[in-house]
């Protein structure tokens, strides 16, 4: 495929006509860049081209410069001659400012239309069309049916799509391309130009962008155009300091330190964060240290952001701590350096984010990256290592997602009124994800849209008609980005709104009771308003010992990446056994990877103490599995998606077999597993051994069915197939009804699609255990939990319930809770304490020493609610202990030991545990069910945060 090289010694910009070159000359452009030189002859001579460059070297130039040409030399304009795409409204506005120049000196006119035109402009838009709109794929989706447009896009010669890396991984990339091919049912065959930073599969993305209509590639490799730098800072005096004055740690006072004096040292620096909540939390903190640093993410209001991006460009603050939205090119001016706070957990991220910084001609990008866990270090230097080499991860393309052959066949019928089924279904097929589609799946589809009157079929004549549901569906749905409600959280005690939250979490967690972090502060809820779609909240004052109910879920880390860290691993260990000391390891790896001596002499503690123990250590082609009490860790080093893969599959299995629910938590290099009694890792190791890889999907799809993941998506689908409304009762939906509806429909099909796209690796955790069982990879156990094996980042957890799970779970889980330990502690004479199991619990717990009933059962490692009780006068946090050991005390008081097995389970205290004894049952086992049902919402909500 050729590249857009020009003739040796021929300037690009002689391609343009007369008038662009003096545009030229005019805004200083002397010499084409690197991707200018390469793309402008192609593209100035019309062939579909994929720009692969830097962020900063020009790419909106290198395109618009040969489409503005063509549209100038036009002798006639009538419509639309170009369409400008950006998966962002606020990148319309800097593509708006950035193009108005060119469009005002070439006679061109340039326009936006997104979501927030009004409808003055909008009518003038159709009536009298601008030769360039700048607008989104949604809009073009609204676009694509009015009478008016229509007409003016039939003259539509060009399209640019702006980002394109951010829409193939998306369904709303893969709306966007039946879309393109809807247009191509109005217009001549039209260019179509693709810009991106970074992608990991050029020629795929480029087959995405034309349907596969031929694409010239022309890739500036963003590697050799970055400096990255992997720190762990050295906690100074000056940090000791500043850890008492912001209340933290001192490694992660060293961490805003080192930010802090990267971002004195620089005019313009970027602090990249993985979550919004981490972008609050470091905000809070250089707002308390007063340093000109300020925060930018997408839970900000549009003004606020506004302001913070023109703060910055102008130079009123030095610095920005952001997150994703920040790396799609968003005009802040100049940045001289980005620092990454943490791992980014991916290269095409990385690349993505440092290249905002060095936007001056062939200037270096120079990016810090800041780490403090071994995993994250090491997971950083790999990912700086593939960054340099261009080792970027492929594009997860959604090749043929049902919903959006839903959305697009009524898009179809909005456009033409009535049209042929075979017509819809090759408009269908001409783009890219939808190439394999079946021809007896799309009818499928079409017979789901059918009877939830989202269009007319007719059977005799093949022909897909407006229903009357067809018009108020599709302007519902012009997005594929699922439209769950939002509710507001409200502080009751300063009567003021503290943000919102998402659907999907409400429903599967949100329960009086209940604690989670959001704006960096803990709040328990109170109460769910679903009328008034609020969630009221209390604040937690002093947060110290109390663990969130709800926790983040990470970004996924890729297998290639995780295989490196195995292998690095393996390294340092091979010469560890051989004597090596840290400084030496540290020191072999500092020629590969562009990290200090003091960073990696950090992160190599772990692997160094798990060869001191004698524990072999996991690496890329070694699974250690390792287990003490009913925890069973799998060492495997083989990224999010496998590993969950995996971990899905053992909790299954396991729990099938023991007919038990089984906890699961995963990173990129652990299964975690929390299994009953009598199990252990043999059971884990066995069904490795002996699970046929090819019956992988259809084990796993069926352990899907008993997943909050699988219905809450099933939801969301439903909702783009029109079908979720015949389904729903009053207030929440039925998960469980709507699974038991749709089982055998598409709706069904793409929800397991969808999951296994999105959070699994099917045939990748296949080929493991293909090589596990082929002997390819080592499968070990240790004796006991080792270092590396205890060394993991928390991810979420979920409970996976075999069907068989009933009467001998209930067995396991009583088992379990009496065999647990507790601290009963006399709260009259506050002398006496005894810690013993539940079992051994009387039915009325009593004080020997003075005969009381009024006895708190608290947790084994709960001592300072002991202390705090004994103390005379109490600080707050005390107050706060000895608050929970009274009511700890009242309750078991009123109930006895009933009282003591319900709040030793996970996740129950004293709230929650009054809930479950106040209920009426009619047996005992309906008792444990209750106690189950909280463990497992306790369990399950660690994956809901975003």
């Amino acid at each position: 495929m050729a590249d857009g090289t020009p003739v040796a010694g021929m300037d690009a910009f002689t391609h343009l006509g007369d008038r662009v070159r003096a545009a030229l000359s005019e805004r200083g452009f002397s010499t084409p860049t690197e991707p200018q030189r390469r793309a402008i002859p192609p593209l100035a001579a019309g062939e579909n081209a994929l720009v692969l460059a830097p962020t900063g070297t020009g790419k909106t130039e290198t395109a618009m410069l040969p489409v503005f040409d063509s549209i100038h030399r036009a002798e006639d304009r009538f419509g639309v001659s170009a369409l400008y795409i950006t998966p962002l409204r606020a990148l319309n506005r800097d593509m708006r400012e950035r193009l108005d120049w060119w469009g005002e000196y070439l006679d061109v006119e340039v326009d936006v239309r997104h979501g927030d035109t009004t409808q003055y402009q909008r009518s003038k838009q159709a009536d009298d069309p601008p030769d360039v709109l700048v607008t989104t794929p949604e809009t073009l989706q609204a676009m694509l049916t009015g009478e008016k447009l229509r007409k003016a896009l039939s003259d539509v010669e060009h399209v640019v799509v702006d980002e394109v890396h951010e829409l193939a991984s998306s369904k709303r990339g893969a709306q966007l391309t039946v879309g393109l091919e809807r247009l191509r049912n109005l217009a001549d065959p039209f260019q179509r130009i693709g810009l991106s930073a970074t992608v990991g599969s050029p020629a795929e993305v480029g087959k995405f962008l034309t349907g596969d209509r031929g694409c010239t590639l022309v890739e500036v490799d963003a590697g050799t155009n970055v400096d990255f730098r992997v720190r762990n800072p050295d906690p100074t005096d000056e940090d000791e300091r500043l850890a008492g004055e912001l209340a933290t740690d001192v490694d992660i006072a060293s961490h805003v330190r080192a930010i802090r004096d990267i971002v004195a040292e620089n005019e313009s620096t970027l602090v990249f964060v993985n979550t919004r909540q981490t972008a609050e939390a470091l905000g809070s903190r250089f707002k308390r240290l007063d340093a000109p640093i300020g925060v930018h993410h997408g839970s900000l209001s549009k003004e606020a952001r506004i302001d913070v991006e023109e703060a910055f460009k102008s130079g009123e603050i030095d610095g920005l701590v952001c997150t994703s939205s920040m790396e799609l090119g968003i005009d802040v001016g100049r940045v001289d350096h980005v620092v990454q706070y943490g791992s980014p957990r991916e290269v095409a991220r990385l690349l993505q984010r440092v290249g905002r910084a060095g936007h001056r001609r062939d200037a270096i990008s120079e990016g810090t990256i800041l780490v403090d866990h071994p995993d994250d270090t090491f997971e950083a230097l790999a990912i700086a290592r593939r960054a340099v080499a261009g080792e970027v991860e492929p594009a997860a393309i959604h090749h043929g997602s049902l919903d959006v052959v839903a959305n697009q066949t009524v898009g179809l019928v909005m456009d033409h009124g009535e049209i042929d089924a075979r017509d819809a279904y090759e408009t269908l097929t001409r783009a890219y994800p939808f190439r394999d589609l079946s021809e007896a799946g799309f009818r499928e589809v079409v017979r789901e849209l059918s009877g939830n009157r989202l269009l007319w079929l007719e059977e005799e004549a093949d022909r897909l008609e407006k229903s009357g549901g067809t018009w108020r569906y599709f302007y519902a749905n012009l997005s594929m980005i699922p439209d769950e409600e939002t509710y507001e959280v409200y502080d009751l005690s300063s009567r003021e709104t503290v943000g919102t939250l998402d659907e999907k979490f409400v429903l599967n967690f949100a329960t009086p009771g209940e604690t989670f972090i959001q704006r960096g502060e803990m709040w328990r809820i109170t109460e769910v308003d679903e009328e008034e779609t609020r969630v009221e909240v209390t604040p937690i004052e002093d947060p110290a010992g109390e663990v969130p109910s709800w926790t983040g879920s990470e970004i996924p880390v890729p297998a290639a990446v995780a295989g490196e860290v195995g292998e690095m691993r393996g390294v340092a260990a091979g010469q560890f056994e051989t004597g090596g000391d840290r400084i030496a390891v540290a020191r072999e790896f500092l020629p590969r990877y562009p990290g200090d001596e003091r960073t990696l002499t950090e992160a190599l503690a772990p692997v160094e103490r798990q060869v001191e123990t004698g524990a072999p250590t996991p690496t890329n082609d070694r699974i250690v599995v390792e287990g003490q009490g009913r925890t069973v860790v799998v060492d495997a080093a083989f990224g999010h998606e496998v590993n969950e893969t995996l971990g899905r599959l053992c909790s299954a299995l396991v729990g099938q077999k023991t007919g038990s629910s089984v906890g699961m938590e995963v990173d990129p290099y652990r299964i975690e597993l929390e299994v009953p009694g009598r199990t252990g890792p043999s059971d884990v190791v066995e069904v490795l051994e002996t699970t046929d890889p090819g019956h992988v999907e259809s084990l796993l799809e069926l352990a899907l069915k008993n997943s909050g993941t699988l219905k809450f998506t099933l939801a969301q689908v439903a909702a783009k197939f029109g079908a979720l409304k015949r389904y729903q009762g009053q207030g929440r939906f039925g998960a469980d009804r709507l699974l038991a509806a749709l089982e055998d429909t598409p709706v069904y099909d793409e929800a397991v699609r969808e999951v296994f796209h999105t959070d699994l690796a099917v045939e990748e955790a296949a080929a493991v255990l293909e090589r596990i069982q082929s002997g390819e990879v080592d499968l070990v156990t240790a004796r006991e939990l080792t270092p590396i094996g205890t060394g993991g980042r928390s991810s979420g957890r979920e409970l996976l319930v075999p069907e068989n799970a009933d009467a001998s779970v209930v067995e396991t889980l009583k088992e379990r809770i009496h065999e647990d330990r507790v601290i009963l502690a006399c709260l009259h004479c506050t002398e006496w304490t005894r810690k013993t199991k539940v079992k051994r619990v009387p039915d009325q717990p009593r004080c020997p020493e003075c005969e009381s009933t009024r006895v708190a059962a608290l947790n084994p490692w709960d001592e300072e609610a002991v202390k705090a009780v004994r103390a005379g006068e109490k600080d707050e946090e005390q107050e706060r202990l000895t608050e929970r050991a009274y009511r700890s005390a009242n309750l078991v008081q009123s109930h006895g030991k009933q009282a003591v097995v319900a709040m030793a389970a996970r996740g129950v205290g004293p709230h929650n545990a009054a809930r479950i004894i106040a209920k009426l049952r009619e047996n005992e086992a309906d008792f444990y069910r209750d106690i189950l049902e909280q463990e497992r919402q306790y369990a399950r909500t660690q994956s809901f945060w975003d």
